[in-house]
């Protein structure tokens, strides 16, 4: 997952009519370019060490939920967006009710509460190469740094800094495609010197082997990685044929978003046994495995900044809007207390930040617990692709019943068998939430209950109980009418009313 998808989903939660101003402004989208911005939305580096332990298969578990996910996600979302303004929230709220929106937008919330461990995670495997690579296996390190980071991008964030969103506008060329394509020249000119591969790679090798479930656990990541497609929806009515034009949109986007992911992972694999992998600092072990090879190990440092620096501008873009949509509904439905409703001066929603903030402030301790950074990596990554996977359970829901309850209202875009794209979908999501409470080889050998209780507990309390609670005890004093309504289309409500 990208931290690029961001602005869109937040934009997308905007009155109907600064939505339609931001649609308008760019008239006559070629389906190239929403490609381009789907892919920039998607594609990442920060999940290919996570693919590279199964080597060849790496293939397979990627292009499978491409399939039976990514597609469905695309094809479905974009005729949501074309028909209901106001993102996730309204179109649940409308197919199914007022407090399941509340859940999906909550849920789009919540899963940033273990993303940002992870990521920063990922910042201080990076940052590591730079100091003391040995610094990349250290819980205590690993914890410190994803305080500091996390706190430093409030106190950004809560001063109101336009700037920091253009800096992930650069995330897909410096994080990403320059990064990437460096990772996989090196890669092949390893190779075609007549070096052997960590991994083989014969046709033997292309399906994961099978040892039970927990062969197949890796393949959960992947949803998440996916995650971003509905966020891009939004543009659908901006192409001159939507019909014809978004699909083939769509399929562009799939490939290039499967070559991104797909090819550094296999050039990780490449130079790194899976037995020495890091999930966390495995794209800068390749890095520095390539140019001591190739005798450029002062190239380490600068590619480590590359990472950090469009991962960082990323992180501070998440911040500002997951939770700017959530405090919109929430003050006009008073789903939040109002000391979450609260503005600073520069109108940003800093006690959602702060309270955020304790909450990751205790998860990152729990780097510095938890023996192996690995190990802790993957599990928040679990909990962060279960909390996720709520939404597009309620998505797909949302989708058929709209369909059947509502077949006149007007669409940009009809996805073709949207019932059976659906059914796709949710059976996808479910088997990967089923398949999220197997441990894969990544947790250590720990103990299985306790891997169940924790990513168990983990979704069960932050994307069931404390939306539940909010929904329980809210009170109309809550609400802050001066909010206004988030319009849909031809100055329609958000609960449907014209």
């Amino acid at each position: 997952m990208s931290t690029m998808d961001v602005p869109s989903e937040a934009e997308s939660e905007l009155p109907a009519s600064q939505s339609q101003a931001r649609k308008t402004a760019a008239p006559g989208m070629t389906w190239i370019t929403l490609a381009l911005m789907t892919t920039a939305s998607v594609a990442s580096l920060r999940s290919a060490p996570t693919m590279a332990v199964y080597g060849l298969a790496c293939v397979f578990l990627y292009v499978v939920p491409a399939i039976v996910f990514l597609m469905p996600t695309a094809l479905v979302s974009a005729e949501l967006a074309s028909g209901w303004n106001g993102g996730v929230y309204r179109w649940v709220s409308e197919g199914l009710s007022k407090p399941l929106g509340f859940l999906a937008v909550w849920c789009q919330f919540a899963m940033t509460i273990f993303y940002y461990p992870s990521l920063l995670a990922y910042v201080a495997s990076t940052i590591a190469y730079v100091i003391d690579p040995r610094l990349a296996g250290s819980g205590l390190y690993t914890a410190i740094v994803i305080m500091v980071l996390y706190w430093t991008g409030v106190w950004v964030s809560a001063r109101g800094t336009k700037a920091v969103a253009g800096l992930s506008s650069w995330g897909l060329i410096i994080g990403t495609l320059v990064p990437g394509t460096v990772l996989v020249v090196l890669g092949l000119v390893f190779l075609g010197q007549g070096n052997g591969s960590a991994a083989p790679m014969t046709s033997s090798h292309l399906l994961p082997q099978w040892t039970g479930l927990a062969s197949l656990v890796l393949i959960v990541n992947n949803f998440l990685s996916y995650s971003g497609m509905e966020m891009n929806a939004v543009h659908v009515s901006s192409l001159k044929n939507p019909a014809r034009e978004y699909p083939r949109s769509m399929f562009l986007a799939m490939g290039l978003v499967l070559l991104i992911f797909i090819l550094p992972a296999l050039a990780i694999s490449w130079v790194v046994p899976s037995d020495q992998l890091s999930l966390t600092a495995g794209v800068m072990q390749a890095f520095d495995a390539f140019f001591s090879h190739f005798h450029v190990g002062w190239l380490t440092p600068v590619v480590a900044v590359a990472l950090v620096a469009a991962a960082l501008g990323g992180m501070l873009t998440w911040l500002a809007g997951p939770s700017k949509g959530l405090l919109l509904i929430s003050r006009e439905e008073g789903y939040l207390p109002p000391f979450l409703q609260k503005l600073n001066k520069n109108g940003i929603q800093q006690n959602i930040l702060v309270t955020q903030g304790v909450v990751t402030t205790a998860i990152a301790l729990m780097y510095a617990l938890i023996p192996n950074v690995s190990s802790a990596y993957w599990i928040f990554s679990v909990i962060t692709t279960q909390v996720y996977l709520i939404v597009y359970l309620l998505m797909f829901a949302a989708a058929i019943r709209l369909r059947r309850t509502r077949p006149d209202h007007p669409r940009g875009y009809r996805a073709p068998a949207l019932v059976p794209l659906c059914v796709l979908g949710l059976l996808a999501s479910l088997a990967a939430l089923a398949i999220g409470f197997v441990p894969s080889s990544q947790f250590g050998g720990g103990s299985v209950w306790s891997y169940i209780a924790l990513v168990g507990g983990g979704l069960v309390v932050l994307g069931l109980l404390v939306p539940y609670l909010f929904l329980r005890l809210r009170k109309p004093g809550w609400r802050t009418p001066a909010a206004g309504p988030p319009a849909g289309p031809e100055g329609a409500t958000a609960d449907g009313g014209a």
